[in-house]
C-alpha cells in the first residue's frame, strides 16, 4: 500500500468496473474491495459534499450557509463561539 491520504492507483482502476458491473454481488464484492483498499491505507475520501452535510453544533453562532454561491460565505467574518 501507499502513503496514507494519496490514492492509490489500483483503487483507481477497481471504481470504473464496479459502477458499470451489472452483477450485484460482483459490483458489491468490488465495492468491498475497494473499501478494504482504502481502509489499509487510510484513505479519507470525500463521498459527499453538500450545504445539507454541514455540521451543525449549537455553540456555533451567525454562520449563514449560502444557497446560491459555493463561495460567497466563506469568510465567516459573523461567526462566533458562544461557550
Amino acid at each position: 500500500m501507499g502513503m496514507a491520504g494519496l490514492w492509490e492507483p489500483k483503487v483507481d482502476k477497481l471504481i470504473d468496473p464496479q459502477s458499470v458491473e451489472a452483477d450485484q454481488e460482483r459490483r458489491k464484492k468490488l465495492v468491498w474491495e475497494i473499501e478494504r483498499k482504502l481502509a489499509e491505507d487510510g484513505a479519507r475520501p470525500i463521498i459527499f459534499y453538500d450545504r445539507r452535510a454541514t455540521c451543525w453544533q449549537l455553540r456555533v453562532k451567525g454562520l449563514t450557509i449560502m444557497v446560491n454561491s459555493i463561495s460567497n460565505g466563506a469568510r465567516m467574518e459573523d461567526v462566533w463561539l458562544d461557550k
